[in-house]
């Protein structure tokens, strides 16, 4: 009994996230990857020291890769201290990387990380999303879906009480 109640105060572990995609893209399908990280980017990572901004990832050859994810330099690190911009080779089982190389040459699709985080085991992960573009006239309509959300229960919280 005494190690579930240690499970639930662990505190949650930091995580990194795209909001931009999930404005900018109509998700499809979302696929799970390892990363391949140095000690300095884990720290930095696990400091909530990293940018998913402009991000994107791309199947090279038979490899999968996250290109423009910035993650800071660790404050701590020595001379050693990894390049922010670098490339990071993400890990994918083949049957996967063949899965998304089919969906990607369909037309009007790219692969999105959506957010960096570690599990339950400690491991770095990028959750990736298979999506298409959004038109400015669909932002622009679940905007205002939203925003008539929020007035509607704005309106009705009076008389839940």
């Amino acid at each position: 009994m005494a190690k579930k109640d240690k499970e639930q105060q662990r505190p949650q572990p930091p995580q990194v996230t795209n909001k931009k995609a999930f404005h900018d893209y109509e998700l499809v399908e979302k696929v799970q990857a390892g990363v391949s990280l140095l000690g300095t980017e884990v720290k930095s990572l696990r400091n909530r020291g990293g940018d998913l901004e402009g991000a994107f990832a791309r199947i090279i050859g038979d490899e999968c890769w996250l290109i423009g994810a910035k993650i800071a330099p660790y404050a701590f690190g020595t001379g050693h201290n990894h390049e922010p911009d670098r490339k990071r080779k993400l890990l994918l089982h083949r049957a996967q990387i063949h899965k998304i190389v089919g969906k990607l040459q369909q037309r009007g699709f790219t692969l999105v990380p959506l957010r960096i985080y570690f599990n339950e085991r400690g491991l770095a992960k990028v959750e990736l999303a298979l999506a298409t573009g959004k038109r400015q006239y669909d932002k622009r309509a679940k905007l205002q879906k939203e925003q008539q959300r929020k007035d509607t229960d704005r309106a009705m919280k009076k008389y839940r009480k």
